[in-house]
Parts: C-alpha cells; sequence; structure tokens
C-alpha cells in the first residue's frame, strides 16, 4: 500500500497533476492544505483534503481521519495545533483519534518522526520549500511490520529515505 503526501501548493494545481503523473498507480492521495484551490478542482478531484490557513472556501475539512488496511490516520493542516512551534498539540489530538500515521503541513518544512509509536509527516511543500532549497512531497509505503517515507522532489528524485518499523 502506498500513499503520496503533499501539502502547501499555493494555486499550482499544475504541481499537483505532475506529481500525481509520477504515480499513476498510488493507493491515496492527500493534500494537507493550503492548495489555495477551489474544494472542487480538478486537480483536488480524489484525494483527501484538508484545509490550510490560506484556503478560503469552508468546503474543505479541518481534519480528515479514515483507515487504510487498518492504519488509522490523521490529516489536518498543523496551523490549528501551532505546529511551527511544536507538535504536543498535534499530539495529543492524533492520541484522542487513535492515529498511527499525522500527515500535515503549514511549516514548509519536510520531516517525519515516530513519537509514542505515532509516524508524524510532514512532506514539506512543493512552492516555497523552507530548510532546504528543494520542493518536495513525501511517499509512503505501508506494510505490516514498517512505515517507509520517501521524500521527492518535484522532479521525482529522491531527498531521502526513513524506515520506521511498527510496534
Amino acid at each position: 500500500m502506498k500513499i503520496l503526501v503533499m501539502s502547501d501548493t499555493h494555486g499550482d494545481s499544475h504541481v499537483i497533476d505532475k506529481v500525481r503523473e509520477f504515480y499513476p498507480e498510488i493507493d491515496v492521495l492527500i493534500h494537507c492544505g493550503d492548495s489555495e484551490l477551489s474544494f472542487s478542482h480538478e486537480a483536488l478531484e480524489g484525494i483527501k483534503k484538508v484545509r490550510g490557513n490560506c484556503d478560503r472556501e469552508k468546503a474543505f475539512p479541518e481534519e480528515e481521519f479514515f483507515t487504510v488496511n487498518n492504519v488509522n490516520i490523521f490529516v489536518t493542516h498543523g496551523h490549528l495545533f501551532n505546529v511551527k512551534s511544536s507538535i504536543l498539540s498535534l499530539s495529543y489530538r492524533a492520541k484522542e483519534l487513535g492515529a498511527q500515521i499525522v500527515c500535515f503541513g503549514h511549516s514548509h518544512i519536510l520531516g517525519a518522526e515516530v513519537i509514542d509509536d505515532i509516524l508524524f509527516l510532514n512532506p514539506g511543500s512543493l512552492l516555497k520549500p523552507r530548510g532546504r532549497k528543494e520542493k518536495s512531497f513525501a511517499v509512503v509505503e505501508l506494510n505490516t511490520t514498517f512505515f517507509k517515507v520517501e521524500f521527492l522532489t518535484d522532479d521525482n528524485q529522491s531527498i531521502a529515505t526513513h524506515t520506521f518499523h511498527r510496534s
């Protein structure tokens, strides 16, 4: 099972389409907010999506929570949880929901770490990255024993890969 996670595309529907073309057989697509597109924009069709602080349309939910292959996934933009300061509030919400994977954006800084058996994943930004020059997204491979996270550039070049063993 593979999940493609992107965030903070800020009005660039072409980069969303481009990234989707790299993975036509992906199982789940996630956008962590600040698409700055309409909720019904064709570039966002079939994508689990949430509202970021720059998204004006109220049709976007603040949070998405769903289960894939017995893995509970929580998606939010992150601004309502002050993720630029700490992920503590986000961690509390993830635990309330029983999430095993948390996908969020807002900071434009890519990263992945496991805290209390929960994978926290920020795919970075496909428009305005911070902390590095590469625009980025992530592909997560789910397996019964591990989560493998690969960060890629907008040209589908690998930046880094991390494997986290599931308990």
